[in-house]
């Protein structure tokens, strides 16, 4: 699951106006503080960028992801959520090239990919389809 997924709320009460936000600064600071003491906390990077990703701090979750990156490399789910990071960031050729290494490192969610909102400059792109038609073929989900 890619940190942009949402888990959803089921059977809670919604989410009241600054409640979202609130948590997420709470997150960006929790996880800030963890990595005070420990600089390559992935747990830890993972909540910040996905704090920072939220918060629509975009430059700031990629550099998170680049630092998860270098712990590593071989994660399908970081390579996506960069791609994401730099669909965000209209940096369509980096966005298209995380997305094929996170297909060939395992990345298999086609729904929230088709889904996520951070991911719409790609699809609008016609790259996206052919590499839909590579990774999947008439066999897609």
């Amino acid at each position: 699951m890619s940190r942009r997924q949402s888990r959803g709320r089921k059977g809670k009460s919604p989410v009241r106006p600054g409640e979202d936000r609130a948590l997420t600064e709470f997150q960006i600071g929790l996880a800030n503080a963890v990595l005070q003491t420990n600089r390559d906390h992935a747990e830890a990077l993972r909540v910040l960028s996905h704090g920072f990703a939220h918060a629509e701090r975009h430059e700031d979750a990629l550099r998170v992801d680049l630092q998860l990156l270098e712990l590593n490399p071989k994660d399908p789910f970081t390579h996506y959520n960069l791609a994401c990071d730099y669909s965000t960031l209209e940096q369509l050729d980096r966005a298209f090239e995380m997305l094929d290494k996170a297909f060939r490192l395992g990345y298999r969610d086609y729904r929230h990919l088709l889904e996520d909102r951070c991911l719409r400059n790609v699809r609008r792109d016609p790259r996206f389809r052919k590499l839909l038609d590579r990774r999947w073929g008439k066999r897609r989900p």
